[in-house]
């Protein structure tokens, strides 16, 4: 079987929030009155970001969900079999034996805060917002010994641009099976504007929606083919 790449898709917009995000940063600190849980941010402008790694890891996780690739924890994965569009999409980690299904397809970019967004929060305050949650003890209805943290996030309104870039392999199948893989990749950005996206979905966080998108092929329609 031969396998050759003839084409690059380029699936690219803007994510607005429609409530505060959370994509922990991890902290090494214990701040007497700070921030227990701050975002990940740039470490060159210090701008809050939305790491690639986290749309790519969410949007899978639904897609195996809606695929029904669950074990019997209700643990997602994706099957060794080289038909299984969601390995090809977004590789089949350590499952290597008997996997035909070629190379990772999608790459997802880290997606930055839009400048205009930029200014419009540090006029506003700046990048991020602080949020105080108690954990309560549910049969005394009163908060726990040291329930009280503050919780970092990105507000609601902020807008972060996207790209992902997909390849498109013929594998004697003059790019059939991946051109299906790639509408299921996009049937993943739906799910994921009805889910959420980072910490604390079930209590109000992470609420997104796309906008703005553009599905184009970018190689070689675009005159970029290499020579």
């Amino acid at each position: 079987m031969k396998m050759k790449l003839i084409e690059i898709k380029e699936y690219t917009g803007v994510i607005i929030l429609e409530s505060g995000l959370h994509i922990g940063a991890g902290s090494d600190e214990i701040k007497i009155g700070g921030i227990d849980s701050p975002v990940v941010k740039n470490p060159v402008t210090g701008r809050p970001y939305i790491p690639g790694s986290s749309l790519k890891g969410k949007i899978r996780t639904l897609l195996e969900w809606n695929e029904g690739n669950v074990d019997e924890k209700g643990l997602p994965f994706s099957t060794d079999k080289s038909e299984n569009l969601i390995a090809r999409i977004f590789g089949n980690g350590k499952i290597k034996e008997d996997y035909n299904g070629g190379p990772t397809r999608v790459s997802f970019n880290d997606c930055e805060l839009l400048e205009e967004s930029a200014r419009e929060l540090a006029e506003a305050g700046g990048f991020t917002e602080e949020k105080t949650e108690i954990s309560m003890n549910r049969r005394t209805g009163t908060a726990r010994n040291g329930g009280l943290r503050n919780i970092e996030r990105v507000p609601a309104g902020a807008r972060f641009d996207f790209c992902v870039t997909f390849k498109i392999f013929d594998m004697d199948d003059g790019g059939k099976v991946d051109r299906a893989a790639y509408e299921l990749l996009k049937r993943g950005f739906k799910l994921l504007e009805l889910d959420s996206l980072g910490g604390s979905g079930s209590r109000g966080y992470g609420r997104i929606r796309f906008d703005n998108t553009s599905d184009k092929s970018v190689w070689p329609e675009s005159g970029n083919a290499p020579a």
